[in-house]
């Protein structure tokens, strides 16, 4: 005698298990035995009426292929979708507005534009301890959100104007995906330009109005024509430099000095990470053109990537951030009361022998699409580290 099981009763036992253990603990809660996975119960279901039964074996069906086995993971995704479609829709087009948002500011930036504002604030407080105030907090706050709203207008106002590059290069991005209309963006962009300069006007003076001011006007003439700056790639990156690098850094500790009621004054390592993070900001502005050459080249935006080759790109921005790395330990050496060489030192060399490492992983893959955003990606984590150990060097 011959026992076989096929595919559907493998699948069969993890919902049919489900249904067992959900019906024997309402049993013990005195609720009575109808069990209310009904995620599991549809599935079970669905999968029932769209596979053969393990008893029936008729020549049509062995001449069929067998169908696909499914693991434990491929069936909580199944569920999830199933629990979804029965959900309130309300709440779903809320989640699926909030998600479309999220993705809208873009959180690798989002993520800069913080740990930069939190290392530059820690900083200057670090340097004047004695001054701290709790009820600076909410000052500290307000600014991090027109912070954030800045960004948020930057990166929105290039995804309005990007759709069809988009399309190519990052379809996963809201407007293009479809996901946020553009009536929507337009309405989170003004939002987002209004409530950051009101919350700059009212608590930070005339003077960081102005530079937060021009930061928005640099990010419109980048992605809006007429003047579109990206389309030219010495005017792009270095309106990137300058929005990222040193409005930033030099906004960000003005307005602390300020608001512990200090006039503002240069110190060493200020000007160490406004100069290194200008630099680093360059090459960000230099390496995020990797990833969208297709779609560059598509719709004619020049860029040095699909001028000069992205294997070439590659290696300037490698070596312009080695030179970075260089420079911070040279720093260390030499101005010995100004840095803290036990840290500047170990820390910029192993930043510097894992771009090195990196830089040769993507070497070796041949400069794929999937290799060139996985290096992109380690670019924005060594200038995430350079916030995280500012503070203490």
């Amino acid at each position: 005698m011959e026992l076989s099981v096929s595919p559907s009763a493998s699948l069969r036992i993890p919902a049919i298990t489900t249904l067992r253990s959900s019906a024997s603990s309402h049993r013990r809660n005195g609720r009575g035995g109808q069990p209310t996975c009904q995620c599991s119960t549809s599935l079970y279901l669905k999968l029932s009426q769209s596979w053969p039964s393990p008893g029936a074996s008729s020549p049509k069906s062995r001449s069929r292929p067998a169908p696909r086995r499914y693991n434990g993971k491929n069936l909580i995704r199944a569920c999830a979708r199933v629990g979804a479609a029965g959900s309130d829709p309300i709440l779903s087009k809320v989640s699926a507005f909030k998600d479309a948002c999220w993705r809208f500011l873009r959180p690798h930036t989002i993520r800069g534009t913080a740990l930069g504002s939190f290392s530059l604030v820690a900083r200057a407080l670090i340097e004047n301890s004695h001054l701290i105030k709790w009820s600076l907090l909410l000052k500290a706050f307000s600014g991090l959100f027109a912070l954030i709203c800045g960004n948020g207008y930057i990166v929105g106002i290039n995804q309005i104007y990007d759709i069809g590059i988009d399309k190519v290069n990052k379809p996963y991005l809201p407007i293009a995906a479809g996901d946020l209309s553009i009536q929507h963006a337009w309405l989170l962009v003004i939002f987002f330009a209004v409530i950051g300069l009101l919350i700059v006007a009212s608590n930070f003076g005339s003077f960081i109005t102005s530079l937060y001011s021009l930061g928005l006007f640099l990010g419109t003439i980048y992605s809006v024509p007429p003047f579109r700056m990206k389309r030219f790639p010495v005017a792009a990156f270095l309106i990137i430099a300058t929005v990222r690098g040193f409005l930033l850094n030099f906004g960000v500790y003005h307005a602390t000095r300020a608001a512990l009621g200090l006039p503002f004054e240069w110190s060493s390592p200020v000007a160490f990470i406004t100069s290194f993070v200008s630099l680093f900001a360059l090459v960000i502005a230099i390496t995020k053109d990797l990833p969208d050459v297709e779609g560059d080249r598509k719709f004619q935006i020049s860029t040095f990537a699909t001028k000069l080759g992205v294997r070439n790109i590659a290696f300037l921005g490698s070596g312009l951030l080695l030179l970075n790395y260089v420079a911070a330990i040279f720093a260390a050496v030499y101005m010995p009361q100004a840095f803290r060489r036990s840290l500047m030192i170990p820390a910029h060399s192993i930043l510097a022998l894992g771009l090195i490492f990196q830089a040769w992983v993507l070497e070796r893959a041949n400069y794929t699409k999937e290799a060139i955003a996985g290096y992109y990606r380690f670019i924005w984590n060594l200038f995430y580290a350079e916030y995280l150990i500012f503070p203490f060097i």
